[in-house]
């Protein structure tokens, strides 16, 4: 559907009392702008027609001569808001005629069915956009949405220029096919290409943490055979580095088109982006991007919720589903021409019990072609249920507690550090033990907050009955805390602290100050990659080396206790991810394995190829995979 025809299939549905002022293409979405928007309410279903006829996600906004002054509008908005909403700020953006509502119960401010936002717009003419405060101070949340706003006429110049690219007649899309840029028989640098004849897409574009050699660290983006400016999109399934961490590059290099996400995966993306900046420039190393890459890449990123259709290219459509392995995390699904393939890219994902997430989805419209993680896709990689490893952990502490020692916990400040925290609140709330968070545990877990529709029932009823276990008394924030002075009390305690392989960060500089002392414990909760120190340590190693501050060598003793408490990690087992597989439906054709060693994903497409019959590979680097 070009302009013209979409401008004819809305007059032919829209009454002429709405006065429609113009119609704006802002990306995949339609953007209606009326004079009289109380016409178009005369009908509940008027929405739901339009976008049924055009197939597109339908936005209302009032044209802007009929908009009141914000002083006025802002009066007559907190009067029809209820009390007890916890309004923290109320903010008109211009740009896009929106009133950006922060408030600590949106429920509240959206009202029954939407009563208190149709008056809004009724009464005012600014569209309502209502945004849940954390539960405890997020610098990034701030930042994030004060830049938003404030680059308003940015955004809508790139996201009018983008509509008009989509809106583009398609052609005839004849083949398909994918070349494996990086984290394919390796964990690190995940990027994925995807091609037709019109359309290149990239799906993640990581960077691997755990290496200084820039020939194992960054994707294979040269292999392209494209300029970044050839690229039409790029989808991001979570925020982990490894999947998300050299992105600011693009934009850095000449990239100037769409970022899709779910909400979540935007925060916690910028959160690690602008950390990884700080460490890497710490150690001396350089950051390959800027803080001003990111601020340019947040520009140009458009939020997707689990099971939105969205429309990328004329030829290609993705919708995100749960994977259950971070919060926001998303497997892709990819509808590619008018049917003629579809793929599901995987990510990572956790297909078993956690206390944070649901497990993964398994039901999809149509999976022709399936990219599926192999983290611990190793015949003997089987964890042990969550039950067992709560209380092998929790016994851990306490025998090292006992002996007056300190507890080193490593770990992803997204995802793991907010499941551990749900376990020590729940066996630890007495408090008798100090538990100090390191790093951006705190920030992160504030994020979370934020949406708790992305977490399991019984914590999303917890953060929006203010009772968030992340806020409680028993987690002590390092901020301000010297680690020398915690490292070298009297006193035991949990330090909980980032990066959860020692590559760097808080956990790093903890261990240095604590390795030493054989009544200390280090509890490993999450997967070490082969080059990190993290495995190294773990392997059994009694004396690993480091690079001082002056760029020197030194070796570093491990006497303190070393642990591994499997079952924590955010990845599927062996026996998860074949149960994932099974539970698929419809049943794929063709299932190609990465993110994982080499090992690991050989032997997970061979026991597929076996269970499911049907086509397996585990491609490597740079290969290139026609589908169609």
């Amino acid at each position: 559907m070009n302009v013209k025809e979409l401008q004819e299939a809305i007059d032919e549905v829209l009454p002429k009392d709405c006065e429609l002022a113009k119609i704006e293409l802002e990306g995949p979405q339609v953007v209606l702008y009326l004079k009289n928007i109380r016409a178009f309410y005369n009908d509940e279903n008027l929405i739901t027609k339009i976008a049924s006829k055009i197939r597109k996600k339908i936005l209302l906004r009032c044209d802007s001569s009929v908009l009141l002054p914000p002083e006025k509008a802002l009066t007559l908005i907190k009067s029809f808001i209820p009390e007890g909403a916890g309004v923290v700020d109320i903010k008109f953006d211009p740009v896009f005629n929106e009133v950006l509502i922060e408030a600590m119960k949106p429920g509240l401010v959206i009202g029954k069915e939407g009563v208190v936002l149709k008056t809004i717009i009724l009464q005012t003419g600014w569209a309502p956009k209502v945004l849940r405060a954390p539960t405890s101070p997020s610098e990034i949340e701030k930042a994030i949405r004060s830049s938003l706003l404030n680059n308003s006429e940015e955004r809508k110049k790139f996201l009018n220029s983008l509509g008009k690219k989509m809106f583009t007649p398609s052609e005839t899309c004849d083949w398909v096919k994918i070349t494996a840029l990086g984290g394919f028989k390796e964990v690190g640098r995940s990027c994925l290409l995807l091609q037709t004849p019109k359309s290149n897409i990239l799906l993640d574009c990581g960077l691997n943490t755990d290496t200084s050699d820039s020939t194992r660290a960054y994707p294979y983006l040269n292999a392209m055979n494209l300029a970044l400016e050839q690229l039409d999109a790029v989808i991001v399934s979570h925020a982990h580095l490894d999947h998300s961490g050299f992105l600011p590059y693009l934009f850095e290099y000449g990239y100037d088109g769409p970022v899709f996400c779910t909400p979540p995966t935007r925060d916690l993306m910028v959160l690690l982006q602008q950390d990884c900046i700080n460490v890497l420039n710490s150690e001396g190393n350089g950051a390959p991007y800027g803080e001003r890459d990111i601020k340019k890449q947040l520009g140009h990123i458009i939020t997707r919720e689990y099971g939105e259709v969205t429309d990328i290219t004329p030829e290609i459509r993705f919708t995100f589903h749960n994977a259950g392995h971070i919060l926001g995390s998303a497997m892709v699904h990819l509808h590619i021409g008018e049917g003629m393939h579809n793929l599901v890219y995987s990510s990572d994902i956790k297909f078993g019990r956690t206390k944070l997430f649901d497990p993964a989805d398994t039901y999809f419209p149509r999976i022709e072609t399936l990219l599926l993680e192999s983290t611990y896709g190793g015949k003997d990689d089987i964890k042990p249920r969550l039950e067992e490893c709560e209380q092998k952990l929790i016994e851990i502490i306490k025998k090292t507690v006992e002996r007056k020692g300190k507890v080193l916990i490593p770990v992803f400040a997204v995802g793991r550090a907010q499941e551990i925290m749900l376990v020590l609140e729940e066996y630890m709330r007495d408090g008798n033990v100090p538990i100090y968070l390191d790093g951006m545990s705190l920030e992160a877990s504030a994020i979370h907050t934020v949406y708790p529709e992305y977490l399991r029932r019984n914590v999303q009823r917890r953060i929006l009955q203010n009772d968030s276990p992340f806020d409680k008394k028993i987690f002590i924030s390092m901020a301000g805390k010297d680690r020398r002075e915690v490292a070298e009390s009297e006193s035991p305690c949990v330090i909980i602290a980032p990066s959860g392989m020692l590559s760097g960060g808080p956990s790093l500089e903890f261990l240095k100050l604590l390795a030493d002392d054989s009544k200390n414990s280090l509890i490993f909760v999450g997967y070490q990659s082969a080059l990190s120190l993290g495995r190294k340590i773990q392997g059994g190693e009694k004396e690993v080396p480091l690079v001082t501050a002056k760029n020197k060598l030194e070796a570093l003793k491990i006497n303190m206790e070393v642990d591994t408490v499997d079952g924590f990690s955010g990845h599927s087992d062996r026996s998860q991810l074949l149960a994932f597989v099974k539970n698929l439906r419809p049943k794929p054709g063709k299932v190609f394995t990465m993110h994982g060693d080499e090992q690991k994903c050989d032997e997970l497409a061979k026991t597929i190829n076996k269970m499911l019959h049907v086509e397996t590979r585990a491609p490597l680097n740079l290969d290139s995979i026609r589908l169609k």
